[in-house]
């Protein structure tokens, strides 16, 4: 029974990082092959560090190591894809042509690097309100 289960497991996980590799060749822009390799090959990675674990179940190393990966992986990944857009986004790398809505145009001030909530904001009086976040940040 576990090695229908490890089967399938790895089965799933290894499509997901397929899906992932095939995203990157087919995605049309930065962004979208972003949001997809990191979803599947998180998703097959983690699929497959549990399929780790269930084959070694005497080896506690194996499992408290692969429960530390997925841990840390379902935590950083994220967040360093969301880091990684932002700054694309930033230095200016082009959407894809089909994009409909761009929720962040207008909203960045490049002279003080903060993003306001409201475009009319964002030009009106820079420094007041980035001042006021940064204070915030260093109290």
């Amino acid at each position: 029974m576990i090695d229908i289960i490890l089967a399938i497991l790895s089965t799933i996980g290894a499509l997901s990082i397929l899906f992932a590799s095939i995203g990157v060749l087919r995605m049309p822009d930065f962004y979208l092959r972003l949001s997809v390799t990191v979803k599947a090959s998180t998703l097959g990675v983690g699929l497959l560090l549990i399929c780790a674990a269930i084959m070694f179940p005497d080896d506690v190393s194996v499992t408290t190591k692969s429960i530390a990966i997925i841990f840390f992986l379902f935590l950083t990944a994220p967040i360093a894809a969301h880091m990684i857009g932002k700054a694309a986004y930033f230095t200016g790398t082009p959407l894809w042509k089909g994009t409909i809505v761009d929720e962040l145009k207008g909203m960045y001030n490049k002279e003080t690097h903060c993003l306001e909530s409201d475009p009319k904001k964002a030009h009106e009086d820079p420094e007041a309100e980035c001042k006021q976040l940064k204070d915030q940040a260093t109290d």
